[in-house]
């Protein structure tokens, strides 16, 4: 059996090789258990979204009862049971008032009561998925000026590394080191100035 030397980790994963420096397998390890180290990638995913879901949840609790109220029609009216309790209702109203059941008088003939009230329910629908919509779109201006500021700083940050490795090249004498876009590459970018060549693109 040949010699062992001590284990080397890939992907969480340890190793053992021999005195050549070949692999031989994963190290046994509590047994037949192969030790895993955890993954730094995943703790930060997991404390990401913790994050995001502990602010979600506050947003919510913040809520009053008027935009709860105003949540859960608007979420009723957009399912299935709501639909069929329409069909249903509109149906047999329809079906009752042409006559199409003996010895059930029609009290709406002239179908004026169904158009009244279908207009007044459309009213009070319409209105409650503006308040929900009107909170939604506040949360995504919100969520997209987070995303402006994190764009904002990473290329801030990406700037950085630029002019640092840029200059580590020269000092080193690299080729790379002097391409003409680095210059560029160099600069802050300035969101308004962005902006600014949009507006122009678009108008032209």
């Amino acid at each position: 059996m040949p010699a062992t030397h001590p284990s080397r980790s890939y992907a969480g994963t340890a190793y053992v090789t021999d005195a050549r420096g070949r692999g031989v397998g994963p190290a046994q390890l509590q047994g037949n258990e192969i030790m895993r180290q955890p993954s730094r990638t995943i703790g930060l995913v997991d404390r990401n979204i913790s994050a995001l879901l502990a602010r979600r949840e506050a947003e919510e609790s913040a809520l009053g009862w008027q935009e709860l109220l105003a949540d859960r029609i608007t979420a009723f009216a957009g399912s299935m049971p709501f639909l069929w309790l329409h069909a249903i209702l509109f149906g047999g109203w329809v079906i009752l008032n042409l006559g199409l059941l003996p010895g059930l008088p029609a009290f709406d003939p002239t179908f004026v009561i169904l158009a009244m009230v279908a207009s007044v329910e459309a009213i009070f629908l319409s209105t409650f998925i503006l308040i929900t919509q009107n909170r939604m779109q506040a949360q995504a201006d919100r969520r997209a000026d987070l995303n402006l500021q994190v764009s904002l700083l990473s290329e801030h940050e990406i700037t950085r590394l630029i002019k640092m490795v840029a200059e580590i090249g020269e000092r080193m004498q690299v080729p790379a080191a002097q391409h003409p876009e680095l210059d560029e590459l160099k600069e802050d970018v300035h969101p308004e100035q962005v902006l600014e060549t949009l507006e122009k693109r678009q108008r032209e």
